[in-house]
């Protein structure tokens, strides 16, 4: 079934020092056997750059060209689709920080949220709970053994 990738889903992937490491790997290569459509946003691309070369956030930070090699592999199959902010992405923004008090780290998870409502994308693949606060997201955890 389609969805969209949170940015965990990609860090994890990465990271072999990860205890997630093996169960990310295994969805994203699921993923990207498609068929189905895989949506990622620019948001998440842009925080996988930032996250993933980061001495303090990776034990072990890929170069900002293992980190581009990536995003390309998944960018280049036919079934995965970037998303941008459209016209109106604004209002849509607005109203989902509307309903969710929105501060901090939340920021950047109501601009993804939007981002997927502005597109009709309502499947969020990630490993942060936090996605469950936006009406309308359908966020799932892919990584979950129970």
């Amino acid at each position: 079934m389609s969805c969209a990738l949170d940015v965990n889903i990609l860090l994890y992937a990465s990271d072999a020092t990860n205890p997630c490491h093996a169960a990310a790997k295994a969805f994203l290569g699921a993923c990207a056997r498609g068929p189905d459509l895989v949506y990622l946003g620019w948001p998440t691309i842009m925080g996988y750059l930032r996250m993933a070369t980061h001495p303090s956030i990776f034990r072990h930070p890929l170069s900002h060209r293992e980190a581009m090699a990536n995003i390309e592999a998944l960018m280049r199959l036919p079934h995965v689709r970037a998303l941008s902010e459209g016209e109106g992405f604004w209002d849509v923004y607005r109203t989902i920080t509307d309903k969710t008090p929105t501060r901090g780290n939340l920021v950047p998870d109501a601009h993804l949220a939007a981002l997927l409502r502005q597109h009709g994308i309502r499947r969020l693949a990630t490993h942060d709970r936090d996605f469950l606060k936006f009406a309308g997201l359908d966020a799932f955890d892919p990584l979950e053994t129970t």
